[in-house]
């Protein structure tokens, strides 16, 4: 994957801002003499090459690294899904419970003047009343500009999830019973192998956890619910298996409280096996 400059200079000085990091490495990992995390509370940088290196991960994960899945609409969904992250986009005045990232993705290109294909220069909602539209148009050839365009922006986006993360903590401590268990949990994972990655592709893929609607009996399944239901205290393997573990048991409980004809069972088995991809192997 092509990396921005522009998008990277972007990315280092929100870092810089958003919590004046120091490296894993100057910082320890983060760990003392026992594997515990010190009270430093600080990101790791992350490098172009790690970005990249993420950037790929959330590619396989949502779209199976396939540039033709970069456009996509779900079987048993009511929206198309877009970009590595598969974004959501919705229909101007439709209503679901899941939070619609695309337009903000889409603010985040004109925020970095770049250029937009014409179907986003023309529609700020998505234009495709069914699924059986969609596909139309995709066989037809003309959700191609769109596909390219996603596909040469690959950087920008996983610079966008990123920022979503950055945002996160704040958001979820607002919400959190156990605040502090919450914030050393973040700050566990975030210095311990594989953390980041794992924090940013969970966030993307089920989100922080925070909005209202996206809860079944009251429970939801996002990046908040995860770190509660943690509390261990080393870093490294032992962090990265119990946020894995942690995952599944949230998303298996989402299951349980869905309505049974969402048949959300279908999903699980995949979503247990990216789970997994959150390990230290």
């Amino acid at each position: 994957m092509k990396i921005n400059k522009k998008i990277i200079w972007v990315f280092t000085a929100l870092q810089i801002a958003a919590f004046i990091p120091i490296s894993a490495a100057s910082a320890g990992n983060g760990k003392d003499n026992t594997g515990s995390v010190k009270s430093i509370y600080q990101m790791p940088k992350l490098s172009s090459s790690d970005l990249k290196v993420i950037g790929d991960k959330i590619f396989k994960n949502e779209a199976a690294g396939k540039k033709e899945n970069l456009v996509y609409w779900n079987t048993g969904e009511d929206f198309p899904s877009l970009g590595i992250g598969h974004f959501i986009w919705y229909r101007n005045g439709q209503k679901e419970i899941f939070d619609e990232s695309f337009p903000k993705l889409v603010d985040f290109y004109k925020e970095n003047n770049i250029k937009l294909p014409k179907i986003l220069q023309d529609n700020k909602y998505a234009p495709w009343t069914a699924r059986s539209a969609f596909l139309a148009d995709k066989e037809a050839g003309k959700l191609d500009e769109l596909r390219d365009f996603l596909y040469e922006t690959r950087d920008t986006q996983v610079v966008f999830i990123y920022k979503r993360l950055e945002a996160s903590l704040d958001k979820m401590l607002l919400q959190a019973d156990n605040k502090e268990n919450v914030k050393y949990q973040f700050y566990r994972v975030s210095n311990s192998p594989n953390g980041l990655y794992a924090l940013i592709d969970y966030v993307n893929f089920k989100g922080e956890g925070t909005s209202e609607t996206e809860r079944y009996n009251g429970q939801g399944w996002g990046l908040l619910q995860i770190l509660e239901n943690m509390k261990g205290k080393e870093t490294g393997k032992a962090a990265m298996d119990e946020f894995s573990a942690s995952a599944k048991f949230v998303l298996e409980r989402r299951v349980q409280n869905s309505d049974p004809k969402r048949n959300e069972k279908q999903w699980l088995k995949g979503w247990e096996n990216r789970t997994e991809t959150y390990k230290i192997k």
